[in-house]
């Protein structure tokens, strides 16, 4: 029952932050870590929960109309995050959890910079040919599909940076894409965690239900004042996960 009472809040505002700007497994992956779940088991019940969640952000942003016209877009990058994942989520099994760390600390301050110094929406630029679109939002799906499978903190917050800078999409527009490549790539690794016995299904599934409150009241937010919402929530959860990689060193 402590388990319970220690995940469920955590993992109610993981699902409020991760249907904003992404990075809700900073908050959810240590509240099963804190509850005493063991490590790999702590990663793929975390799979359980988030995926519950994010189904339903994804289908709230969707049915606003924002995936209409990039639906052929959407489907091709499910696809590239189910096959990033599914191979990131194999590779998390045998490289150290220090080898990412190591990387992020470079890439956060980096990330944050770009944030602060994007004085433009991606409405207000000239939007790329689709081949182009096409091409990096792919990219961007299979490489962050499979860091989610690697690790997973941090993966919707860095989707919403590349699909709005490098795709230039409109905020809301990436953070239903976002989505999409999000559930895929946890359908992914919660498939893999599930086969290897690393789920704790009971736990998972009142997370899940805590998940599916906090990303729908979240979605509700991005729906209805996303460009003020999305980019200080992206700061803050960059700061965050910054501190919780350094802490953790």
């Amino acid at each position: 029952m402590i388990q319970y009472i220690i995940v469920c809040p955590l993992v109610f505002l993981a699902g409020l932050v991760d249907s904003i700007a992404g990075g809700g497994g900073l908050i959810s992956l240590p509240a099963y870590m804190i509850a005493g779940v063991p490590p790999h088991q702590a990663l793929g019940t975390n799979k359980l929960g988030s995926a519950m969640g994010t189904v339903v952000s994804t289908l709230r942003l969707a049915r606003h109309g924002y995936l209409k016209r990039k639906m052929h877009i959407a489907l091709g990058a499910a696809l590239a995050a189910l096959a990033g994942s599914a191979l990131g989520s194999h590779l998390a099994l045998l490289v150290p959890d220090t080898v990412i760390r190591n990387l992020m600390i470079a890439v956060l301050p980096i990330t944050a910079f770009y944030v602060l110094r994007q004085k433009k929406d991606a409405g207000e630029r000239e939007p790329l040919p689709a081949g182009r679109l096409t091409a990096i939002t792919l990219a961007a799906a299979f490489a962050f599909g499979g860091y989610d499978g690697f690790y997973g903190p941090g993966t919707g917050t860095f989707l919403i940076l590349v699909l709005t800078g490098a795709a230039r999409l409109d905020i809301r527009v990436a953070s239903a894409m976002t989505k999409v490549i999000n559930l895929s790539s946890n359908v992914a690794a919660l498939a893999t965690f599930l086969f290897t016995g690393n789920v704790d299904c009971a736990l998972g599934l009142a997370a899940g239900v805590c998940c599916i409150a906090g990303h729908y009241l979240g979605a509700g937010m991005v729906v209805h004042d996303g460009k003020k919402i999305v980019r200080p929530v992206v700061l803050v959860v960059l700061a965050l996960l910054f501190i919780k990689v350094i802490s953790g060193m």
